[in-house]
């Protein structure tokens, strides 16, 4: 009997392959594992009565059923245990390299000792993971230490496990944080909020709320009133922030731009360039306002 192909696939629903026979017409076991690992046999599902059967196996050989493979889809047969295993293995995987696309971010360390080198926070900090960069700030004219640094990792989950402990380095307690708020007042830091210019008045903070989670974990979502065509996302997560900056975004049919939450005197500037009278009075009227712009940060 001459060489021919039957089509085999992991599901009935999934675009078969073919897989090559045997010169007697049987197929190799082996042959459906290489391309379909884990495999242990196979089966259709029969014309007549719609019922699967099971397609002879001995010793390693598939044998046609009725010695005609015909033009039928096989179905790969899995050891229950071993597929689940293989589930939770993709499943993990996925995990992880959702994982190790997530970009590192710079961390804050506060409370360092006066006398800790950048060289004794790298020894530290690369017990947990590969370090890329360690750095402790300090003074310009003494060159004496702030008391604070900063470091950042390879990996993102190095990088959250360090995040989520304290740390005792040249016998003192410190935390390593993301920087996302103003933990030190001289040292700017990377805004979590983000200005959405030309919102309409029929936008709610639910609705830009449930827009922008698909971007990442939102944390506020604030509308001034009376309504001034602008609004203020923050997120959990500074990266995102700033990834969205400077993006046009179209939010129920409305294309809105996203920048920086910026000072007062800035915002009024970018949003109000040409407004009459200059901004001295718009200047007033956001002082009024309840909401504090929080600082640029770079």
């Amino acid at each position: 009997m001459s060489e021919l192909y039957i089509r085999v696939a992991e599901d009935e629903s999934e675009e078969p392959m073919e897989i090559p026979s045997e010169d007697d017409g049987t197929v190799l076991l082996s042959s459906v594992a290489a391309q379909f690992p884990g495999a242990c046999g196979l089966r259709y599902r029969n014309p007549e009565s719609q019922c699967m059967r099971g397609v002879r196996l001995l010793e390693g050989i598939l044998h046609a059923p009725e010695n005609d493979w015909g033009n039928l889809v096989y179905v790969v047969n899995y050891p229950k245990d071993n597929k689940r295993k293989m589930e939770e293995i993709d499943a993990t995987s996925a995990v992880k390299i959702k994982r190790g696309f997530q970009k590192t971010s710079d961390l804050i360390v506060l409370g360092l000792p006066w006398k800790t080198t950048e060289q004794d926070l790298k020894d530290y900090f690369t017990t947990f993971g590969e370090v890329i960069m360690v750095q402790v700030k300090r003074d310009a004219k003494t060159g004496n230490s702030k008391g604070f640094g900063f470091v950042r990792f390879t990996d993102y989950e190095t990088q959250a496990k360090v995040v989520a402990q304290r740390h005792m380095i040249d016998g003192r307690w410190c935390d390593c944080k993301l920087p996302n708020s103003k933990a030190c007042p001289d040292e700017p830091m990377r805004s979590r909020k983000i200005f959405v210019g030309r919102c309409t008045e029929d936008m709610t903070t639910d609705e830009l709320r449930q827009y922008f989670m698909q971007y990442g974990e939102v944390t506020d979502v604030f509308i001034p009133k009376p309504f001034r065509a602008f609004a203020f996302v923050t997120f959990a997560d500074d990266q995102v922030a700033q990834a969205l900056c400077g993006e046009d975004l179209i939010i129920k049919g409305v294309s809105v731009h996203i920048s920086n939450a910026e000072p007062k005197h800035n915002i009024i500037h970018q949003v109000f360039p040409n407004y009459p009278g200059g901004s001295a009075s718009l200047a007033a009227m956001f002082a009024r306002s309840w909401y504090q712009f929080p600082s640029s940060h770079v």
